[in-house]
């Protein structure tokens, strides 16, 4: 009995570490070690259930481990703020007063698609929106928008991912029906002089266009389009 407890801690414990190296994208509502019990706690609730070669004691023991371990965890988490952030993470801010921060992004292995999906489901369509923006020790998404003037026009397009790492999108390419050399033109008019250096490229159907180079402050033009494409 004693090795199933001990089993259970070294099963939990390497769990939690390599829920902890993943990053944020497989967290949702949790703290990483609510997440590693609430997959434990599955797994080693069914096996005595279907197997009846395995005496029901050990699935109850397994599970009463886990408890425990909830618990101190808990406690621990409470009575040291430094184990908080070792145990949980610590939010990221992924977008600040220049733009984009790519290196917080990696850490959560995060890329500007997810980071763009992520603030339309909070209601940001433009990356423009918002001051701050940061995803939470739990994996949730958070942004402070950007103070906009009471007279100020309201976007009439979407805007689509032109250029993310150095690299365009052929759809999105399409969508515009420009060519890539057109877009470059525009780039190199604003000191985006090599194409790998851009980080992120959108564009709307109104040609407003949002870019920002690696580790560089973002910027905002429009393209002289004659109407809306989109």
């Amino acid at each position: 009995m004693g090795l199933i407890v001990i089993r259970t801690i070294v099963v939990f414990v390497v769990l939690l570490i390599i829920m902890r190296l993943m990053g944020k994208r497989q967290i949702g509502e949790m703290q990483p070690y609510e997440f590693v019990i609430t997959l434990i706690i599955a797994e080693i609730a069914c096996i005595p259930m279907t197997d009846a070669s395995i005496p029901l004691s050990y699935g109850i023991m397994s599970v009463l481990t886990i408890y425990f371990l909830h618990q101190v965890v808990c406690l621990i988490d409470l009575a040291v703020p430094q184990a908080k952030t070792l145990l949980g993470g610590s939010p990221s801010v992924v977008i600040n007063k220049n733009g984009i921060d790519a290196t917080q992004l990696k850490k959560n292995n995060l890329d500007v698609s997810d980071l763009i999906e992520s603030m339309r489901g909070a209601g940001y369509f433009s990356l423009d929106d918002v001051d701050y923006a940061l995803y939470e020790s739990n994996g949730n998404f958070s942004a402070l928008a950007k103070p906009k003037p009471e007279n100020s026009a309201k976007p009439t397009s979407l805007p689509v991912l032109l250029i993310c790492e150095g690299k365009f999108d052929p759809k999105n390419l399409l969508l515009t029906g420009k060519g890539k050399e057109y877009f470059l033109e525009k780039l190199r008019g604003q000191g985006f002089d090599e194409l790998k250096k851009v980080l992120v490229m959108t564009v709307d159907g109104d040609g407003k266009v949002y870019a920002q180079k690696k580790g560089e402050k973002y910027k905002v033009f429009s393209l002289d389009w004659q109407e809306r494409l989109w």
